[in-house]
């Protein structure tokens, strides 16, 4: 099983299933999701949410990555959905320049959502009420103006749950 490197998890007051892992470079946020696209599996949904330039697409390219997507993984901001084909097929969807949620329907990410596809959602806060209940929402903040990020893992359902624990104990082995 390979390891994270560094990052820190730190499990949130009031809600055990809630953990906050630090990573320090592009490179570390992208080995954290890399071993998260090992444990996810098709059907799952990842929403990411987090500012411009927070690491969003990072992380998104090494789920893919980790769940054996081909091929050079990209923003898909201007095709708002980019689909790679390996062991899981991975829908990387973007949603920052829709403004309007018949966007959404137009997009059907609400066949997506209920497809067999690992979903990969940025600006996931845009999906609204389509989200279903049961996810995986990942929060990313800037910290201290360098590249340390902080990621806020919120687990939506007990197969969520489980990854996120999974994560935060390979984490914590590995400082």
């Amino acid at each position: 099983m390979p390891e994270v490197p560094g990052p820190r998890p730190e499990p949130r007051a009031g809600n055990i299933s809630q953990v906050r892992i630090d990573t320090s470079s592009p490179e570390q946020t992208e080995a954290l999701g890399r071993r998260l696209g090992q444990l996810l599996r098709a059907g799952d949904i990842v929403a990411l949410s987090g500012d411009l330039g927070a690491g969003k697409t990072v992380l998104a390219r090494g789920i893919a990555e980790g769940a054996g997507a081909a091929g050079y993984i990209a923003s898909p901001t201007f095709t708002f959905i980019r689909a790679y084909r390996g062991a899981v097929t991975v829908y990387h969807v973007d949603l920052y320049r829709l403004d309007r949620p018949q966007q959404l329907e137009d997009l059907g990410l609400d066949e997506l959502l209920d497809g067999t596809g690992l979903v990969v959602l940025e600006w996931a806060e845009k999906a609204g009420p389509l989200l279903p209940a049961e996810h995986l929402w990942i929060t990313i903040r800037f910290r201290n103006g360098d590249d340390t990020r902080t990621l806020e893992f919120l687990p939506r359902g007990p197969r969520y749950t489980d990854v996120v624990q999974t994560v935060a104990r390979e984490c914590a082995s590995s400082r």
